[in-house]
């Protein structure tokens, strides 16, 4: 499993041959968009945490250019199917086995609405099990106890989880948020991108260190192998 980090909260995760990108937002995001060309990006598969702009931006084009199936909550499902797009509408505690793994659609606390204030559905996060390795992308939200529920059905390999605080957890729930689901491996997302969720790199990795964890934060285009 190989991840690629864009920007924000959006992720290319290549397992075995299948491409699935996460919450595309790259030509709005300053930080991304002289970085990463969006005609570039193969997927497969898009999955959508939930409709706020920074994360679905860029979906309905990337999923026309590449034909990928967009994976999210009823709702915004049925948003992307009404532009002609093929989807797999999900909800929560709910999970499927596409041909790249198993997905579950989990509970996130945050907001969703499209830019256009058209209701998004719930928010939530994605458990991923794939063939060798399990990740949890926990899309934008606060600390939660329900995130106890994780590893008593899945043993995880990863957690993406925001750490930009202000709109979602900040460092120091980020870190509870790996003790709840029990995984020491982090890979951060949704910081720096505004000035309300700038951080400090060091300080940040130093806090997940202390605490016997490891927290990687990728440069835009970078990537990790599981």
């Amino acid at each position: 499993m190989k991840i690629t980090f864009y920007g924000q909260s959006c992720f290319g995760i290549k397992i075995a041959d299948i491409n699935v990108l996460v919450d595309p937002f790259i030509t709005g995001n300053d930080l991304a968009k002289d970085k990463i060309n969006i005609k570039d990006i193969k997927a497969d598969y898009i999955l959508l945490t939930h409709a706020h702009q920074d994360h679905t931006l860029d979906a309905e084009e990337i999923a026309k250019n590449t034909g990928a199936v967009i994976v999210s909550n009823f709702e915004i499902a049925g948003h992307y199917e009404e532009k002609g797009i093929e989807v797999h509408p999900m909800n929560h505690g709910g999970s499927w086995d596409f041909e790249f793994g198993k997905v579950k659609y989990v509970n996130a606390i945050h907001s969703s609405s499209f830019p256009d204030g058209k209701y998004g559905g719930q928010p939530g996060g994605f458990v991923i099990e794939g063939e060798h390795k399990n990740i949890y992308i926990a899309g934008d939200t606060a600390l939660t106890m329900d995130m106890k529920l994780i590893p008593q059905r899945t043993t995880l390999d990863l957690a993406i989880l925001p750490i930009g605080d202000n709109f979602t957890m900040g460092v120091e729930d980020a870190i509870v948020a790996s003790d709840f689901v029990e995984c020491d491996k982090v890979l951060g997302c949704h910081y720096d991108t505004f000035g309300y969720i700038e951080i400090d790199h060091e300080e940040a990795k130093r806090k997940f260190f202390d605490e016997g964890k490891d927290l990687m934060l990728l440069e835009i285009g970078g990537s990790l192998e599981l």
